[in-house]
């Protein structure tokens, strides 16, 4: 049967729309089961805890669990191939940041290109690292640390994270601009670092604020310095690493990622409730709290900050010859 011209270009017209049309429906189903939120770092960091507000901010709005499900390793690869893997339909998240920005360049060989393979969806946070000791040590500042490291070459230990993490090549940056022999303890995730920072089993790190300021406040570690440009809102009254060596900053950024193709609705849908929680006076009084600024933005913005950061620490990594072991 011959159909007649109009009737074909009617029908033509509605198949084209129906993937948009179909879009949109599931964008406005979604999420009609638990979403989860890969985190690429052990329990008890900074990644996770920004995983645990943003996910219980979003369960309660979407009306659906945000499950976190911590698969550390790698220095974040592990927990990020696993998305860049994942169906990309929104029901597997990834809380990105600073560390994937990081591996571009300290990893020669990777299974996936971040940039390319992970879609930007919301910045969630941005806060400084905190240069902390253990009790122990009896520098109390950063030039009586300098001091001391160099009257101990070799016989202090620096925990971070991970190799490529903030943490460390935040303190290496620190080592090489204070002409210190420190030595490098990496470990799974600034949670097993913290533990055994706070023991004294490593005698100095460079963890980011939110997973270590109620140690600082509490007395358990001491803060010689925030590595941010400026001084911290949250510990005012300590002072910046470049107040002692010009030109040092660093500070590590939060947001959430989901696999390459996920649909543009739900992506947007994800970022408006990213940033509803953001602007909420609650939420912005606890990032504060634990040192951050929010990343209020499209997904875009968020896309933007990553390839800054690939490219800024793409050059301290490469200037100081660090490699993934």
């Amino acid at each position: 049967m011959k159909l007649p011209r109009r009737q074909f270009l009617h029908l033509a017209a509605g198949a084209a729309a129906l993937p948009a049309v179909s879009s949109i429906a599931l964008a406005q189903d979604y999420p009609s089961r638990p979403v989860r939120i890969v985190v690429p770092f052990a329990a008890g960091g900074a990644f996770d805890i920004m995983a645990r507000l943003i996910g219980q901010w979003l369960s309660e709005r979407l009306g659906q669990p945000f499950v976190i499900e911590n698969r550390p390793g790698a220095g974040t690869n592990i927990g990020t191939e696993t998305v860049v893997k994942a169906p990309p339909d929104g029901y597997t998240l990834l809380l990105a940041g600073t560390p994937n920005a990081i591996n571009a360049t300290l990893y020669e060989k990777l299974n996936f290109n971040f940039i390319r393979d992970i879609a930007s969806v919301a910045g969630i946070s941005r806060a400084p690292l905190v240069m902390a000791v253990h009790p122990s040590v009896p520098a109390k500042t950063v030039p009586e640390f300098i001091a001391y490291a160099k009257a101990n070459p070799g016989k202090i230990s620096m925990a971070s994270a991970g190799i490529g993490a903030p943490s460390h090549v935040s303190g290496e940056l620190f080592k090489m601009m204070a002409g210190v022999n420190v030595v490098h303890v990496p470990y799974r995730g600034a949670g097993p670092a913290l533990v055994d920072l706070l023991a004294g089993q490593v005698q100095v790190g460079f963890p980011s604020m939110p997973s270590s300021i109620e140690y600082v406040r509490a007395g358990k570690l001491r803060a010689l310095a925030v590595t941010s440009a400026t001084r911290s809102d949250a510990l005012p009254d300590i002072p910046t690493v470049g107040e002692f060596l010009p030109g040092y900053e660093a500070s590590a950024s939060y947001g959430i990622g989901a696999p390459k193709g996920t649909p543009v609705e739900i992506i947007d849908k994800l970022n408006k409730e990213i940033n509803a929680a953001l602007s909420d006076p609650k939420m912005k009084a606890r990032l504060a709290d634990l040192g951050g600024t929010p990343l209020l933005g499209s997904p875009a913005d968020f896309g933007k900050l990553i390839a800054e950061e690939t490219e800024k620490w793409g050059k301290v990594i490469q200037a100081l010859n660090i490699r993934a072991d």
